[in-house]
């Protein structure tokens, strides 16, 4: 499946390791990243020589090419709730995660077209991505 990873750049950069690990566990288990953007450590300077019309663009382009969003949505940040909003607007399958006992938005937890799920560690993180992977496959008549 590609997916495009979505998390927190302007709104803080704390979880970038966590960012890291969930991209290289979506690539083990055989998905396409379209972009990896958000998990590197030197996003703020390549953002620095983009306008903001560029970032925009270049975000939106690859929500349109994936077959799901992935947003890890601990750390909350107005970019990656629009993305959300953009992916499910437009008929794109939704995943947003998040550590448990976060106090995560109800315009996430409440939306239908999202599927939030809870994690408390990257093991059980990786059951709960496998889980979800495999009832959309069947599902999609994969």
């Amino acid at each position: 499946m590609r997916i495009f990873f979505a998390g927190s750049i302007r709104s803080g950069r704390n979880l970038l390791p966590l960012y890291k690990q969930i991209i290289q566990l979506l690539k083990r288990m055989g998905h396409t990243i379209v972009s990896e953007h958000v998990a590197s450590a030197k996003l703020e300077e390549a953002e620095a020589r983009l306008t903001e019309e560029e970032i925009f663009r270049s975000d939106i382009n690859f929500i349109d090419e994936c077959d799901c969003l992935v947003a890890e949505v601990t750390m909350p940040s107005t970019g990656v709730g629009y993305e959300i909003c953009h992916a499910v607007s437009n008929g794109k399958r939704v995943l947003c995660l998040y550590k448990e006992g976060t106090n995560v938005s109800a315009m996430v937890l409440g939306n239908r077209g999202v599927i939030s799920v809870p994690y408390v560690d990257m093991e059980g993180l990786e059951k709960r991505l496998a889980l979800y992977f495999k009832n959309q496959t069947e599902n999609s008549g994969i």
